[in-house]
């Protein structure tokens, strides 16, 4: 995974998960990762990673059509 790139980073899984699935609406495949402590999930987030191929489309949608 050396060549993703972070798109989007919060500590909600929901917000990940819809990111994510409007990313792969729009045929950006994308991915997860828990970054959460695994003991507690008090620190940390989690982050949808795209290919860098697809890092520049991929912010602008985040940027720009994502509202929360």
């Amino acid at each position: 995974m050396s060549n993703w790139k972070k798109v989007f980073a919060d500590g909600s899984p929901v917000r990940a998960e819809i990111v994510k699935s409007i990313l792969e609406d729009r045929e950006i495949p994308a991915v997860i990762l828990n970054k959460k402590e695994t003991a507690y999930q008090i620190h940390g987030q989690y982050e949808v990673m795209v290919a860098e191929q697809h890092l520049e489309e991929a912010l602008n949608i985040v940027q720009h059509e994502i509202t929360f």
